[in-house]
């Protein structure tokens, strides 16, 4: 009997060893994989972009920016958001069962900027600027959406991606953000600056964020602004700083939400910001925006 199990053990464990020999195969296969050139990560890149802005509740699906009065404000096709001195609730049309995160929800309380009331191929959600509140509705329906096949770009050039210096603040500086919403600051906190060259001059850049933030996020505006980009600037995230380096790469510099919708809200570029210079690098303008 203890000569069987033996035996069964041995090949239990034979049978262990393998797989993880397998597996351990397969994982040097994935991380020892042929690399990405930089037009092909810049290509996967923008696919990804691509495929986000065509999500049916994104910024191409915005149908409603609706800004809420003190009391009840009717939602079209949904029911009454009502305002109480800062609480937001919802109640629905009796004929119709809405969702939040997958459940029914026909009543209660609302978090602003988080609960998204879904019915059918629309939904909504509050949106909190300042001390205004707003309903920011999508449907995935929307002509845009339909309509949307991709974004022009500048040629690709590596002449675009470059390294540039950073230096860190010894305390994050707050700053004030205009944003398109006529009289809206957003508050913001600078860590630091990238210092950068162009044709033999310098620049400098400061991204805003919150402290600890996973990426570093600059709003810009240069020359291109208004004839090949969108006017009001453009967005460009990148990697946190790494030893005393940042690598700006505006291949990946995109449009701002509201390049693509009138129904959003964005932040304009800071005075600090404004390059004097044309980046003729990532996307152009879309449509009539």
């Amino acid at each position: 009997m203890k000569r069987i199990l033996c035996v069964v053990m041995l090949v239990l464990l034979s049978g262990i060893s393998s797989l993880a020999l397998m597996a351990q195969e397969k994982g040097q296969q994935q991380s020892g994989g042929p690399k990405l050139s930089y037009e092909e990560e810049i290509a996967a890149w923008h696919l990804q972009r691509i495929a986000s802005l065509e999500r049916p509740h994104g910024w191409l699906s915005l149908i409603a920016l609706d800004w809420l009065e003190e009391g009840g404000n009717p939602v079209a096709g949904f029911g009454v958001v009502t305002l109480n001195k800062g609480m937001v609730s919802f109640k629905s049309l009796p004929d119709i069962q809405p969702t939040l995160r997958g459940e029914v929800f026909t009543s209660g309380v609302l978090m602003t900027d988080v609960d998204k009331i879904e019915a059918g191929p629309k939904a909504f959600v509050i949106i909190r600027r300042g001390e205004r509140y707003a309903v920011r509705m999508w449907d995935g329906n929307a002509e845009a959406r339909k309509k949307f096949t991709d974004i022009d770009r500048f040629p690709l050039s590596k002449e675009w991606k470059i390294e540039a210096r950073w230096e860190s603040y010894e305390k994050p500086k707050p700053i004030k953000i205009q944003s398109v919403i006529p009289g809206y600051v957003e508050n913001y906190v600078v860590p630091g600056v990238a210092i950068f060259t162009l044709a033999g001059k310098e620049y400098r850049l400061e991204p805003v964020g919150e402290p600890g933030a996973r990426q570093l996020f600059f709003i810009f505006a240069d020359k291109t602004n208004g004839s090949d980009t969108y006017g009001a600037g453009r967005f460009l995230y990148t990697d946190p700083a790494k030893d005393g380096k940042v690598v700006l790469d505006f291949n990946k510099a995109i449009n701002p939400p509201c390049a693509f919708s009138s129904y959003a809200t964005c932040p304009l570029p800071p005075a600090s910001n404004r390059l004097p210079v044309r980046i003729e690098a990532g996307e152009k303008k879309f449509g009539d925006h």
